[in-house]
């Protein structure tokens, strides 16, 4: 008998022990991690955390100026960027400048940046800047009970917080791209902790046509809203004018206008050239500067708001008719003449396709279903997105199609002939009367391999 319970108590050991294994094995196969908090986040919470993850890593070393670490978050960056659809302006590893230290070393820095054209005739020559600090204050190399110990500055939410909204501000301009009148430029600036010298590097000998920036926008520790957020124009008359204007439409955040600076950063140096700027932040906080400053202090959701918020005022400072005067007491200046064109976004009752104002039902329902993809371009891997200009004339006919950015004959003459067998729209109308109409819109032809053949598929929007 006894023989007989102890068999059976083995077998009883040995299944609690299969059933404890299993157990291991299951939660391993499916989780891994000690929350699953995780799995209800949004898509941009989600690449909010990889972003801000990935910059702020203990294998970054703090990001300082110069160093592999703000290099490897340059290269980040760029492949972020560039994935959004961004046209970058600088190789993968950033626009490279030198900075003398004293000795007579040379510390390497550099920027990353791209832009979205707008699609405005008149306007897509002119440019709005967002920028965000790249680099920070690296590591600090101390003595404690005779062993040497380094703390990592993290800096994620000084500045990889700021990095995560241009990054995800500059997919949502992308993705957008035909709604916005002047073109974006998307700019990370390397060494910015050292008397902001990215910043003046691109302004005074990257950018060659920095008099066609007509404002600003710097994002600089946007991680701890719960406590605050702010907004810093130096009190700027016209940018002030356009914060309020956002900030009274339905919002699910809104910054508050302060006479004081929160935080010296990048924007300063596009004071020193007249250029209007707002500053965007959350403000210090009590981990500021410290090895403290790690994602876990990172308000996500929050985030996810001030983004909402941003990109409505990327919107209205990209469209503004006129130009964005510097100093608050100066006249402002009138917009661009467009002789007897108007411009889409000025109509007051604007050009309709089918019914409908929005550009991008004309893309959907005409563009891309007529669309051939030319086999010569198929067959030699030929991408891309072509931009057409085009007028909508009083009687709503289509006229004057051309291309403003190219990308290869064959893909230009296709987009051509598609837009200009287009039926008639609806025209315009300012004041009641109808009005010759300009629009820009984008084409993108975009190549998938399937197997071991290649075949075509076009964006839609």
């Amino acid at each position: 008998m006894w023989k007989s319970v102890c068999q059976s108590s083995e077998r009883l050991l040995a299944a609690a022990a299969a059933l404890v294994v299993f157990s291991v094995s299951a939660s391993s196969q499916y989780r891994t991690d000690a929350s699953y908090s995780s799995l209800y986040d949004s898509e941009t919470v989600a690449a909010f955390k990889n972003h801000i993850g990935y910059v702020a890593a203990s294998s970054m070393e703090g990001r300082a100026p110069g160093s592999e670490g703000e290099k490897a978050a340059a290269e980040y960056v760029y492949e972020t960027l560039s994935s959004y659809g961004v046209d970058m302006l600088c190789p993968k590893d950033g626009d490279t400048f030198g900075i003398a230290l004293d000795g007579g070393d040379t510390l390497t820095s550099r920027n990353v940046f791209g832009f979205v054209q707008g699609y405005d005739k008149e306007l897509k020559d002119r440019y709005i800047v967002i920028g965000a600090r790249l680099d920070n204050l690296g590591v600090n190399t101390m003595t404690v009970d005779g062993r040497t110990v380094d703390q990592i500055y993290y800096g994620a939410n000084g500045n990889a917080s700021g990095l995560a909204m241009m990054m995800e501000l500059a997919r949502m301009v992308s993705t957008n791209s035909i709604l916005f009148r002047r073109s974006v430029i998307f700019v990370a600036f390397g060494a910015s902790t050292m008397s902001y010298s990215g910043a003046w590097y691109f302004i005074n000998r990257s950018f060659s046509d920095i008099d066609r920036v007509d404002a600003m926008i710097n994002l600089d520790m946007l991680g701890t809203g719960d406590e605050g957020f702010y907004a810093y124009t130096a009190s700027n008359a016209d940018l002030n004018s356009v914060i309020k204007a956002v900030g009274d439409g339905l919002q699910p955040a809104r910054p508050e206008l302060v006479a004081a600076e929160p935080y010296p950063s990048d924007h300063r140096a596009f004071y020193s050239k007249e250029i209007p700027s707002v500053m965007l932040t959350t403000g210090r906080y009590p981990e500021h500067n410290t090895y403290k400053d790690t994602g876990s202090i990172i308000e996500y959701e929050m985030m996810e708001k001030e983004l909402e918020y941003i990109y409505n005022l990327t919107v209205a400072v990209a469209n503004n008719n006129g130009v964005y005067s510097f100093r608050p007491n100066e006249a402002p200046k009138k917009g661009p003449s467009y002789d007897d064109v108007v411009s889409f976004s000025d109509c007051d009752i604007k050009p309709m396709f089918l019914n409908s104002e929005d550009p991008r039902q004309f893309l959907q329902k005409w563009v891309y279903q007529y669309l051939k993809y030319p086999a010569y371009a198929v067959e030699n891997g030929i991408q891309g997105r072509v931009l057409i200009d085009f007028i909508i004339e009083k009687d709503g006919r289509v006229t004057g199609v051309r291309v403003v950015k190219s990308v290869d004959p064959v893909l230009d003459d296709e987009a051509v002939r598609v837009i200009s067998a287009s039926p008639k729209w609806r025209a315009g109308r300012v004041n009641g009367n109808r009005v010759r109409t300009s629009m820009t819109i984008p084409v993108e032809f975009k190549l998938e391999k399937k197997g071991d053949r290649k075949s075509f598929g076009i964006k839609k929007y």
